[in-house]
């Protein structure tokens, strides 16, 4: 037979355990089993009373102590012979425990650091209690703990709740905040090592190239004011961005010794996939047979890709003079 409840307000639920133990599972079983946590949910908000005032909503806590109680539901077998109080309390209240234990904490601090903590918060009020000023040593004399624990202990008695940056400093500070005391991180670091890394692409550029790029992200203008300015198309100037900022990317990524640097590659053009060396193909008549002489089969070369003499006539690649004496040959329009 199952022990007396020490509660005198607890229900009773005896029948109802053996019937849940006898019972297979189905709706049946589901609806008793809610019937038993609402008959025993009052002491499970009881048992998280005792924990209010301590960072934690009371509407919290009865959240976690039903949760408990839903587990010592489920875990009890009556045909033990115990109560179902003296079996659920230790279960609410771990769970309770557990909750502060692991979600209350506003920096993550191991168990055995948690546990020096309450051992050592402990020791000071008795040593206080006491009148014995609470050092390190007698503290660890008190507990039986060294001294470095006892310090690990300490460190972690101000771990649970963080301050905040808006808090007040000590009087010598005046009305300056916590956040106007702790550092930032400066952007400039960034800054440089982009710098730094673009440096050895810019300077593989040629002029006109540097000075469109300090034209369009320095001066701040627009593509066809830069057009204007140099006497070519809008459509070259995106060219020659989108090629000069390829160009220094892949000189900043690019950290294997051996590589070629920008501005020396061999090898066919990627913008007409021609091989070195050779001309496209020639098509058309003659001047005798009312023709312009030798035309050239144009091809369509992919936007990207590295900037090199093409032999042929027909790519956007293949070097020309430039009017103007900018930088690199300009290349036709198409």
């Amino acid at each position: 037979m199952a022990e007396e409840s020490p509660y005198a307000d607890d229900p009773d639920t005896a029948a109802a355990f053996r019937r849940l133990a006898e019972l297979p599972g189905g709706p049946v079983k589901e609806r008793l089993r809610a019937e038993v946590i609402c008959a025993w949910l009052p002491m499970a908000h009881r048992l998280a009373a005792r924990y209010r005032n301590r960072g934690e909503t009371l509407e919290d806590l009865r959240q976690v102590a039903a949760i408990g109680l839903v587990n010592a539901v489920d875990r009890y077998d009556p045909a033990v012979g115990r109560a179902f109080a003296p079996f659920a309390v230790p279960t609410i209240t771990g769970e309770i425990k557990r909750h502060f234990r692991d979600r209350m904490w506003s920096v993550h601090v191991p168990r055995r650091i948690q546990n020096l903590r309450n051992i050592v918060r402990l020791a000071h009020a008795e040593l206080a209690a006491s009148g014995t000023p609470p050092s390190p040593a007698r503290i660890a004399g008190h507990t039986g703990l060294s001294e470095e624990e006892v310090r690990q202990g300490s460190e972690a008695l101000h771990g649970f709740s963080a301050l905040s940056i808006d808090a007040g400093t000590p009087p010598e500070g005046g009305e300056l905040l916590l956040g106007d005391r702790l550092g930032a991180v400066d952007e400039a670091y960034d800054l440089v090592l982009d710098r730094e890394a673009a440096k050895p692409g810019i300077s593989g550029l040629a002029e006109r190239e540097k000075r469109v790029l300090y034209l369009r992200f320095f001066a701040g203008m627009t593509q066809s004011a830069i057009a204007a300015e140099l006497g070519v198309s809008q459509m070259h100037v995106s060219r020659l961005i989108s090629e000069s900022c390829r160009r220094i990317r892949e000189s900043a990524g690019s950290t294997t010794p051996g590589t070629t640097p920008i501005g020396t590659r061999s090898g066919p053009c990627t913008r007409c996939d021609t091989p070195a060396g050779r001309r496209g193909k020639a098509t058309g008549r003659g001047p005798e047979a009312g023709g312009r002489g030798l035309e050239v089969r144009r091809r369509r070369c992919p936007p990207s890709g590295p900037w090199r003499s093409c032999s042929a006539p027909s790519c956007a690649a293949r070097p020309l003079p430039d009017p103007r004496g900018y930088g690199p040959p300009r290349p036709p329009a198409r």
